[in-house]
């Protein structure tokens, strides 16, 4: 497909919309001219999304009749809806990797001759699928694309930890930073990469633009080389937050405890969990770096936002900063 020359009234589907990194991706595309259509499981959720959201689609991954009415006649899917919670890896195929195979049909079926192209959001995690339930999701997902995606253009983007306005999950840790104290939860020697969410939001123009993008899986990063340690990421709570901020190993027997039990409760309460024994493997793991040369090769792209940049937009984690988007 040629890409977009004007956005303007050109349709662009989204799933997991309601989600923080499909969320600015939406407010990104609208502002960029291009016409939204989301798919969502009930439209109160998408409440908050109005004003960047041209049309509604209702249902979920697993209603081929929805899913047909949100990819007809769009120039791109950009699929962000992913599960991240479970106690059991069903709980994450189901979604992570039917809900993309039932995706990937219906964009094939609806049309043929010319089908959308595809953005997908899988997660760096893939890169060691045999760490959790989640990872090995994500692997599933992305083989998906590699075996049945046919003559679909797709992209599947593995981002590092991903934080910025709306963020849920990172949020409590930058909080507990602005007080002081930077929790560590594996090796003090471990490294990540990062990535603030608005330039995951810059890539998927880029892709948009690019005119004939090669298929294939790519980690993104924020730029930063050798990614960051815990120091670093106290170093700059420290600035920001105008406060010495230390780092305090948490005990592991602590954790294991606390993830166990978390698992145990979930599956006799019938809650999706987020610190499970398996999670505990991939933020103990201690490598999560990844560079941005084999996506820049393809793309044109450039990360804005490095760790002290991105954070100082973030509102809500530390009370020196403004609480607004710089």
């Amino acid at each position: 497909m040629t890409p977009v020359e004007n956005a303007q009234r050109t349709w662009i589907a989204v799933t997991g919309a309601t989600g923080f990194i499909g969320a600015t991706i939406c407010r990104v595309l609208h502002q960029a001219g291009f016409a939204v259509r989301i798919l969502v499981r009930s439209s109160r959720r998408a409440q908050l999304l109005a004003a960047c959201v041209d049309e509604l689609v209702q249902g979920d991954l697993h209603d081929r009749a929805a899913l047909g009415r949100l990819v007809d006649g769009v120039f791109a899917v950009v699929h962000c809806a992913g599960v991240v919670r479970g106690a059991r890896q069903a709980d994450f195929d189901r979604v992570n990797v039917e809900g993309l195979e039932n995706l990937v049909t219906v964009m094939l079926r609806v049309q043929p001759d010319r089908p959308a192209r595809l953005l997908s959001l899988s997660s760096l995690a893939a890169r060691e699928p045999s760490l959790s339930f989640y990872a090995s999701s994500k692997y599933k997902g992305e083989q998906v694309l590699l075996t049945q995606a046919g003559s679909l253009d797709w992209l599947a983007l593995r981002p590092p930890a991903v934080y910025g306005p709306g963020d849920r999950e990172l949020l409590p840790v930058f909080r507990l930073m602005s007080r002081g104290i930077a929790p560590v939860p594996g090796r003090a020697d471990a490294r990540f990469s990062m990535i603030y969410v608005d330039d995951i939001a810059g890539l998927v123009l880029a892709w948009l633009q690019q005119a004939a993008p090669p298929s294939g899986v790519f980690a993104l990063h924020d730029g930063t080389p050798g990614g960051y340690s815990w120091q670093d990421v106290a170093a700059v709570a420290t600035r920001l937050c105008q406060r010495p901020v230390r780092t305090v190993h948490v005990p592991s027997p602590l954790l294991s405890i606390a993830a166990w039990a978390n698992r145990g409760l979930a599956r006799l309460f019938g809650y999706a969990p987020m610190l499970t024994p398996e999670k505990l493997r991939e933020l103990r793991h201690p490598d999560w770096v990844c560079d941005n040369h084999a996506v820049q090769q393809v793309l044109d792209w450039q990360p804005r936002y490095q760790l002290e940049q991105g954070l100082a937009r973030t509102p809500g984690w530390c009370p020196t900063l403004p609480g607004r988007l710089g």
